[in-house]
């Protein structure tokens, strides 16, 4: 359809926030390096596979804790873990202030023994080391505790928490409490990053929301006040659809749903702005019912159509076709939304990394940031277009990702009954408006 244009990655228009990709090459490395200190610090004759597995269980016990923050029921669970996978005779936690959340083991006891030391951790935010024979104890010769080890939990530069191991040994036990420290500062750290992306991308949609054109709400309820007189049946079936329309978009919870429920969506959106239109809009619906429930993140398609309509057709006098093709490729779904408008000089593709903010092209950048953010770098919005040769943008979903599932209550997890559900709605004309196919 564009013989003259050019297909350009919006990855250009909206860089890849590295940033947020860091943290979790960090943990990792940090997960490898409490592992191989633990196998150096088996004693010889033990089997290097077994201290392995056990330091890897201990870790993958320990990380969903970590990533819920610190009270004191998870600090008991994180205590309790920690203690299983370092062998020691105690480990115990405190909240930014010294005030003891959670101790597991032994020698307890010699907690007020070492108030003024986890004090010093905190305010100095450096390790601090005590040894047995410079406190009171009344158990000389049977108390296990020889060394108690206090690390600061520092994140972003403020001290959450503090880390308290107690053993037997000197060296090895530094050794683990400082890798161990280093551990759950990160997971604190993802924990962070994780609320913050989700905060990001609420905001995000709260921006789209904040964009549905107020024209396009004055034109609706224009066109159904036109309508009541003329033809009430059709202005009730519009009015439904305005109200079904502004309820989806407006929704206050999920950052997800099926590709079904968008399209829906969409349904509702060309509905409205078709009877405003009249003939000058031709709308095609080519959607492979294999495809209908894979999830995409909320708001993701309608706006491609609002900038096809609003951009690409309302200025062309003659009007023209607006097309939103879904197909199987495989692992993914390919989703493009093409209209037959004015089009725009590619050149212009870099002007867009602030579309978002300048309300010039409803939120493509917005779009672009998202799925990168949910998908990755590999998933930037492409677009061809050229002046007088309309515009299509393409973009892939994965059909499976770990932690991404629709928030919708009648949403099936039985893909292929749901499929049944959605292909059957999505066949055929509907309103007379839609060449489904």
């Amino acid at each position: 359809m564009h013989p003259v244009g050019r297909a350009q990655s919006i990855d250009a228009v909206s860089g890849l926030p590295i940033a947020q990709i860091i943290p979790w090459g960090v943990a990792l490395l940090l997960a490898v390096l409490v592992v191989v200190l633990l196998i150096k610090s088996r004693r010889p004759g033990n089997v290097v596979d077994d201290a392995v597995l056990e330091a890897v269980h201990g870790l993958s016990k320990a990380t969903p804790d970590l990533r819920e923050g610190l009270d004191e029921e998870a600090a008991d669970k994180i205590t309790t873990q920690l203690l299983e996978m370092l062998k020691c005779v105690a480990v115990g936690i405190t909240d930014s202030e010294g005030t003891l959340l959670s101790w597991d083991g032994e020698a307890n006891d010699h907690y007020v023994d070492l108030v003024d030391a986890i004090g010093n951790a905190i305010r100095k935010h450096r390790r601090e080391v005590v040894q047995h024979d410079r406190m009171p104890c009344n158990h000389r010769g049977t108390c296990k505790m020889r060394t108690a080890v206090i690390v600061p939990l520092i994140v972003e530069g403020e001290t959450e928490a503090a880390l308290i191991v107690v053993g037997r040994t000197r060296g090895r036990l530094i050794q683990m409490a400082d890798a161990v420290a280093h551990f759950v500062c990160t997971q604190f750290e993802l924990a962070r990053l994780e609320e913050s992306k989700h905060q990001l991308q609420q905001a995000e949609i709260k921006a789209l929301r904040a964009q549905i054109s107020p024209h396009f709400v004055y034109n609706a309820l224009n066109t159904i006040s036109s309508l009541i007189r003329t033809d009430p049946e059709e202005a009730r079936e519009l009015l439904q659809d305005f109200a079904d329309f502004t309820r989806y978009s407006f929704r206050t919870s999920g950052m997800f749903t099926s590709l079904a429920e968008e399209l829906r969506n969409i349904d509702r959106y060309l509905t409205i702005e078709n009877a405003r239109f009249g003939g000058r809009l031709t709308v095609r619906l080519k959607i492979a019912p294999e495809v209908l429930s894979v999830v995409v993140p909320f708001l993701i398609i309608q706006p491609l159509v609002e900038n096809a309509v609003k951009h690409g057709l309302a200025s062309k006098p003659g009007g023209g076709t607006v097309t939103v093709i879904a197909q199987d490729y495989g692992a993914e779904a390919l989703i493009s939304v093409e209209d037959d408008g004015i089009g725009m000089d590619p050149s212009r593709l870099a002007e867009l990394r602030s579309s978002h903010r300048t309300g010039a092209h409803v939120g493509l950048g917005n779009i672009n940031q998202r799925m990168q953010q949910v998908f990755g770098s590999d998933y930037a919005l492409m677009v061809e277009t050229a002046p007088g040769a309309g515009m299509k943008v393409t973009l892939r979903v994965p059909k499976f990702v770990p932690g991404v599932r629709p928030n919708l209550p009648d949403y099936s997890a039985e893909v292929p009954e749901q499929e049944a559900r959605d292909a059957d709605e999505f066949s055929g004309s509907r309103s007379g408006m839609l060449d489904a196919s």
